[in-house]
């Protein structure tokens, strides 16, 4: 019986995981937040939620450890074993903006929390200290991706009729042009 209650609720966790993550990155995207932002916010903080759910209801039930480790290991898990395996199946693109300022980030987070954590214990403090910076980030990243709204670039016509270098959805504009970015004969006599 116990193994069949955690099999059931590893389904519902992913279920639940992947309607929460597509819900508000589709919300997210019809209002127009860039593909960025809504990796670095509302993606993170989707696939975050179990591990939230694990992590305060261990530290209400005095398991301490376990709240802990969940929030250690799952950060291990994804960086080594998800990013390894996304960048096996496909060569991941990263955005200037994530290595210039979110990978500092990152290490710098997890610097202050074994800064923090170094006293054998994380207090409330602790805590206000880490989710300041949590939200700083989120702010941050949106404002100084313009608000996090998607730029989309002029449109021109093609000779075909069709518009060259047109947002593409999931496709960037950049890979867009750069499909059609032969010189025509129209634009050759402008």
């Amino acid at each position: 019986m116990t193994l069949l209650a955690f099999l059931g609720g590893i389904v519902l966790l992913v279920v639940g995981a992947d309607l929460l993550v597509r819900g508000a990155s589709r919300l997210s995207l019809s209002i127009g937040l860039s593909p960025l932002i809504v990796g670095l916010t509302v993606v993170s903080f989707g696939t975050s939620a179990p591990e939230l759910a694990v992590s305060v209801k261990a530290a209400f039930a005095g398991t301490t450890e376990m709240a802990f480790g969940n929030v250690v290991g799952s950060n291990i898990c994804n960086v080594l074993l998800i990013l390894g395996l996304a960048a096996l199946a496909a060569p991941l693109e990263i955005a200037p903006a994530v290595l210039r300022r979110d990978l500092p980030v990152l290490l710098g987070l997890s610097l202050l929390t074994a800064l923090l954590a170094s006293d054998g214990r994380l207090g409330a403090v602790d805590g206000l200290v880490l989710l300041a910076g949590g939200l700083a980030h989120a702010v941050l990243s949106f404002r100084q991706n313009g608000g996090g709204q998607t730029r989309r670039p002029p449109r021109r016509p093609s000779p075909t009729g069709a518009t060259a270098g047109s947002w593409t959805g999931s496709r960037s504009w950049r890979a867009s042009r750069s499909s059609s970015s032969a010189p025509t004969s129209s634009s050759a006599r402008r």
